[in-house]
């Protein structure tokens, strides 16, 4: 669920419109644009649990509650992502309710009616090697750095500072998928939030500003990709140029 405590699975189906259950359900407004992190950290804290088998939803709160309903959804809805509309159905009113209640403004929790569409653009895969994370920790002062603040789908390990930038049109194997590595993922405020608490720790945008500049006035950090072959994905299986 797009902006809630992530989910880490050791193995993904990567399809041409990325991983079906990846951001499937998301947060928008009373004016049906998108609701981010940005706008509400601790809402990391709250950790989905979905039933595909009984379409069931689950919200775990950090206080211990929990609400609990209807995955499908009935009512159409609409949601603006920057302008793209991404359609979707409303879920169990309780689920939107109680979300509602913990970020303290009325939001409507949808389920994009097709896989894929939920994610932030019209590239499925997002990546980031661990390289450029040991930079921008040492920029930091640092010793490391949680690379969950980012939200990457695709995390590399034993790469150069930044090498994923030069791979641009590049294609790898991953797994038994392969990939086309696309351009430079911008990001916002939500990059400077504990991925644990949802509490502001780190100035994370303005370091990477300072040593990497912007690009198209946006502050980057990682790299999209398309799926050129889909295949399966586990977590430590080797990449390399396909």
């Amino acid at each position: 669920m797009k902006s809630l405590g992530l989910e880490h699975p050791p193995v993904v189906a990567l399809e041409h419109r990325g991983v079906a259950e990846n951001r499937r359900f998301f947060l928008i407004q009373e004016d049906g644009r998108l609701f981010r992190g940005a706008y509400h950290g601790p809402l990391v804290r709250v950790r989905p649990e979905y039933d595909s088998g009984a379409e069931r939803l689950t919200l775990h709160f950090p206080d211990g509650s929990k609400a609990s309903g209807d995955a499908v959804g009935e009512e159409p809805a609409l949601g603006d992502f920057w302008g793209r509309p991404v359609p979707g159905r409303v879920v169990a009113v309780e689920l939107s309710d109680a979300l509602s209640e913990y970020a303290g403004r009325h939001l409507r929790l949808l389920r994009a009616a097709e896989a894929g569409i939920g994610t932030d653009s019209l590239h499925p895969v997002s990546l980031l090697g661990d390289g450029s994370v040991a930079e921008l920790a040492g920029r930091l002062g640092q010793a490391d750095l949680d690379p969950r603040r980012f939200r990457m789908l695709l995390e590399l390990s034993g790469i150069e500072a930044h090498a994923e930038d030069e791979w641009q049109g590049s294609q790898l194997q991953v797994g038994t998928a392969v990939v086309r590595l696309g351009g430079p993922v911008g990001r916002c405020a939500n990059i400077t939030y504990d991925p644990e608490s949802g509490l502001r720790d780190f100035d994370t945008l303005r370091a990477i500003r300072e040593y990497r500049g912007t690009t198209d006035g946006e502050v980057c950090f990682g790299v999209y990709a398309d799926v050129v072959e889909p295949g399966r994905v586990r977590v430590g299986d080797e990449v390399a140029p396909a």
